[in-house]
């Protein structure tokens, strides 16, 4: 990745955190609550020409993603690699995530978001939502979320779905950018990622499995259906309580929306993605065993602490860089941030084979 410019120290935000960002996220999750659990916003969003409030949220999400990237770029866009990255980010959450869904609904078509695949969008492989899609859709929706992004995050890690192409991401990359210094390094909170992450993908693989048993038994398995689908009681907010409403109420609404995006200011903006995304878990497992890995230059690092404190996946990048060891993270969204502020280009991301005969430093795979 030779478009990786350098920055040096910039600002490295050890300014710490300001009262104005609790506020920002009271306001955040209140938003995300009134979208969540309530319909109080279908009525704007229909003054403005839009079906509902959730094209209404894609069209704010799309704004914001808009003026993040130009804070953004006006920033660090002497990196070639983060121009491109950001600006494709920001194309596909406009065109793939908010103008084509909304044109295809216009011509009776599903409204479908083709840059949201499985386990990420749960619902991509729900035996009902495949049947009632056209041939065309639920097979981009199978063999992209089984073939195409496994393979593709074996040749170039996470980063090409995680930084390049989701909106949750791409919210992150840009609107949240300011925050990225909020995000934890410590061993507490990498202990509980490796737990909540695992847990979160372990739950959405069986309720897919659990969903699928239940589109095929049908009626004959009462007792499953209503488990399943039909619901067990009624709750506040989330009304018929179900497996699959259970699963869209805590992962769905809470963790992904409300917590996720709502605490960027107080937690850093990669509260979902490094903790409880579905999608980032599979990739990075895959990563690991994958070309993708941050290269590091023998005996250059100052421990200026500029690569670790720019992380926003809370990634204790310097102590890599000091020992000397070229790395492989399973949460590593391959930003490129850290190479992007070291001041003497120690850190460069790269594709290359585990056996690359140029690199003789050992390769740390955690």
């Amino acid at each position: 990745m030779d478009l990786q410019g350098q920055n040096g120290l910039l600002t490295t935000y050890r300014d710490g955190q300001r009262v104005a960002s609790y506020g920002i996220a009271a306001i955040l999750v209140g938003f995300y609550v009134t979208l969540y659990f309530t319909d109080s916003l279908d009525p704007l969003a229909r003054s403005l020409g839009l079906r509902n409030k959730w094209f209404l949220y894609g069209a704010l999400y799309s704004i914001a993603m808009i003026v993040g990237a130009v804070r953004h770029l006006r920033k660090h866009g002497n990196s070639r690699y983060t121009q491109l990255r950001i600006g494709t980010n920001v194309a596909i959450q406009v065109v793939l995530a908010f103008c084509l869904p909304f044109a295809m609904g216009m011509f009776h078509q599903p409204e479908f978001y083709f840059s949201y695949l499985w386990p990420l969008d749960i619902y991509k492989l729900y035996p009902s939502t495949l049947e009632s899609l056209p041939v065309y859709l639920a097979a981009y929706a199978v063999i992209g979320s089984l073939v195409v992004a496994p393979l593709l995050a074996l040749v170039f890690g996470k980063r090409w779905y995680c930084s390049w192409v989701c909106g949750c991401g791409g919210l992150a990359n840009t609107f949240g950018d300011p925050y990225r210094h909020l995000t934890s390094k410590s061993a507490a909170s990498y202990r509980f990622e490796r737990v909540s992450i695992r847990t979160v993908l372990v739950i959405a693989v069986a309720t897919t499995a659990l969903v699928a048993l239940d589109f095929a038994l049908g009626a004959h398995h009462r007792t499953l259906h209503r488990w399943v689908s039909g619901g067990l009681f009624q709750a506040p907010l989330i009304g018929s309580v179900s497996v699959k409403s259970a699963y869209g109420f805590v992962v769905g609404s809470l963790l992904a929306g409300v917590f996720g995006t709502g605490l960027y200011p107080i937690l850093g903006p990669r509260v979902w993605c490094r903790n409880f995304c579905p999608m980032a878990a599979v990739l990075g497992l895959v990563q690991k065993a994958g070309r993708f890995r941050i290269r590091v230059k023998a005996d250059m690092c100052i421990s200026c602490g500029n690569c670790s404190t720019y992380c926003e996946m809370g990634i204790d990048v310097r102590d890599y860089a000091r020992r000397n060891q070229s790395f492989t993270r399973e949460s590593c969204v391959g930003c490129g941030m850290c190479a992007h502020v070291c001041p003497r280009g120690v850190l460069k991301l790269e594709n290359a084979p585990r056996d690359d005969a140029r690199l003789r430093l050992p390769v740390v795979r955690e």
